[in-house]
């Protein structure tokens, strides 16, 4: 016993000098392309296995990496943050232009393209940089980086615009680098901001290779318009195409799982004349509000993200080196670990986001009982409603999935429910397939019913029958192609490839008609690993998975999404239309560790297209 206890204490020690000269490597800045110049990587893609450096320590079995070992916090003590909302500003200094004003010191090089067509009507500024935020009373203060400074962003709140309406939607938002030279263990202050997944003319979409600088700016134009506003659906935009839950988050080349852990990430809601924030018009959905007030405001934004701390410290910490992805054993909403929701028994309509970086949610209402799940209703899949309201007993989103839902507490005072995740995950190659059963899993969020009683005038769901239903998929795609994502040489691959350089003027591997329809096939050949992939500036509808297409009564799998979860060894058919606008933009996994190792291919748009059916 006395030997095995030395052991333990020997295998403690190297655990903790490995991490500790881990961090030194990831705080001087070093990323993959760096350890491989510096032979630091093995043929595997990993760390080389040596004392003091490896992720993973040596043991019988071979190579493991560490658990997480967050000091103890305890759950359920801190309210829920609401998410504050984005004020707009009267002005711009220096005023914003459709050429970049580099002399000023903006960033962007490609010029607005629909600046003149959809002229922004309202102006909102944000600066990126360090904030001292309170995750837990039991930890210390976090010094996060953050839009404003704080972590969730500031939601933006905006409505959809008609070409020529006088209730034009368009915006500009202004971001600013002001973060710190010191990345104080990790992240890089080199950033781009990616509307997730606005139709947005991709020179302010985010491009990964589009950065700016500390002390620089970027003028982001949203015109907030119906995709086919200049095609298809000339003037309007086709309504089948709303949006209504979106997110912004940092998504610089090599270093987006860095800075979105960091804190780099907010919120986005668009609301139109059928989703109008109002229950008492359109489609009824519960009222946003000002989003503040408990007495008004019952469409409340949720946050999910895992984190670790470190053990000693206390403060967030960041492996770069676990390649397969980074789980956390602290689960964060809206920037609080482990908080308390108070509300009134009445409809809720939550819209639930996971920020990752890798991990998988099955989320659950868990009733008082604690061995069973309330039931509710999802109404959304991404940012895009459903064709109608579905009932369900759990909802499963990926990272960067957004899921809307409708809870029902009418009638149950006093009562208290939890979000819990029952879906199993054991790494960050993606959950095992396994669902817990009831109260086994990680409870997220407490839940008190404890509100006053308020009115309610929201609909409910099970009286909707049609919200905006789906586009047709019966047009002849121009091309159809194949993407691989795979492991290969020991990183993360698409059909083969790495992603390259931003300065290797050849990285840009296939272009798409603007205008046109392509169908797409995705394949996951990266054995026991798993993929949410994310296309920009376009959505899909799922044609077939594993060779089955989605029936009548899936109407989930139906939906209309911007992120697929490309599950074990899985094949799936999509269908995109590519509409209005033209530029560079990627195709990633989102389990962002893999995107920053290398599993993104860079495309354009223009109006030519090329026939690289596996590009």
């Amino acid at each position: 016993m006395a030997f095995i206890s030395k052991r333990n204490k020997r295998r403690e020690q190297e655990r903790r000098t490995a991490a500790k000269n881990r961090r030194e490597l990831i705080a001087a800045g070093f990323k993959r392309r760096d350890l491989l110049k510096m032979g630091l990587l093995t043929s595997a893609g990993m760390l080389i296995p040596t004392k003091g450096l490896s992720a993973r320590p040596l043991t019988h079995a071979g190579f493991e990496f560490d658990d997480p070992q967050s000091p103890p916090t305890t759950p359920f003590v801190e309210n829920m943050p609401r998410l504050s909302v984005l004020a707009p500003v009267a002005a711009l200094n220096p005023a914003p232009t459709a050429a970049p004003n580099t002399a000023a010191g903006e960033a962007r090089t490609v010029a607005h393209q629909a600046f003149a067509q959809f002229p922004p009507q309202r102006f909102y500024e944000m600066s990126e940089q360090q904030g001292l935020v309170s995750v837990s009373p039991q930890l210390p203060l976090q010094p996060i980086w953050g839009f404003n400074g704080i972590t969730p962003g500031p939601m933006i709140v905006e409505r959809y615009g008609v070409l020529g309406s006088p209730q034009n939607g368009s915006i500009l938002v202004r971001q600013r680098n002001n973060l710190p030279v010191n990345n104080g263990g990790f992240g890089l202050p080199s950033v781009t901001t990616h509307l997730h997944n606005g139709h947005t003319p991709l020179e302010s979409d985010g491009f990964p290779c589009f950065f700016m600088e500390r002390g620089q700016f970027y003028d982001h134009h949203y015109p907030n318009v119906l995709a086919g506003i200049n095609s298809t659906h000339p003037g309007t935009g086709d309504i089948k195409e709303a949006m209504s839950t979106l997110w912004y988050h940092d998504h610089r080349i090599d270093h987006t799982a860095e800075n979105t852990y960091k804190g780099l990430a907010g919120t986005y809601i668009l609301f139109n004349e059928f989703d109008t924030g109002d229950e008492n018009t359109g489609f009824r959905l519960p009222s946003f509000g000002d989003g503040q007030n408990p007495l008004t405001s019952f469409d409340i934004y949720m946050v999910f993200n895992d984190k670790v701390f470190d053990e000693q410290t206390g403060l967030l910490a960041f492996d770069l080196f676990n390649t397969d992805g980074i789980l956390g054993d602290k689960f964060l909403v809206n920037g609080k670990i482990n908080p308390v929701l108070h509300v009134s028994p009445r409809r809720y309509r939550f819209r639930w986001l996971n920020t990752g970086p890798s991990r998988f949610y099955q989320m659950f209402v868990l009733d008082p009982t604690n061995n069973s799940s309330k039931s509710f209703w999802q109404i959304s899949t991404d940012g895009n409603l459903m064709e109608k309201p579905v009932q369900v007993t759990s909802s499963r989103f990926a990272v960067a999935e957004r899921v809307d839902v409708i809870v029902d507490f009418t009638g149950l005072a006093g009562k208290t429910f939890y979000l819990e995740n029952r879906l199993e995950q054991d790494d960050g190659r993606g959950p095992t397939g396994d669902v817990l059963a009831a109260g086994q899993g990680q409870k997220i969020l407490k839940i008190v019913v404890d509100g006053p009683a308020v009115a309610d005038n929201s609909i409910n769901p099970a009286l909707i029958t049609q919200f905006y239903g789906f586009p047709n998929t019966t047009e002849a795609p121009r091309i159809t192609r194949t993407f691989r994502f795979e492991r290969g040489n020991g990183q993360w691959q698409v059909n083969g490839q790495l992603v390259g350089d931003c300065d290797d003027p050849n990285d840009i591997r296939f272009a798409i008609k603007r205008n046109s329809v392509e169908k797409w096939i995705f394949q996951n050949n990266s054995g026991g690993w798993q993929h949410p992939i994310h296309m920009h500036f376009e959505e899909f509808q799922t044609l077939s998975i594993n060779g089955v297409a989605p029936k009548n009564s899936g109407l989930i799998e139906r939906g209309r999404k911007d992120v697929l979860r490309l599950e074990h060894n899985a094949q799936a058919v999509v269908y995109f239309r590519f509409r209005d606008f033209v530029g560079k933009f990627p195709l990633h996994c989102h389990n962002v560790v893999h995107e920053d190792h290398a599993m993104m291919v860079l495309g354009q748009i223009n109006d030519v297209g090329d026939n690289k059916t596996q590009p």
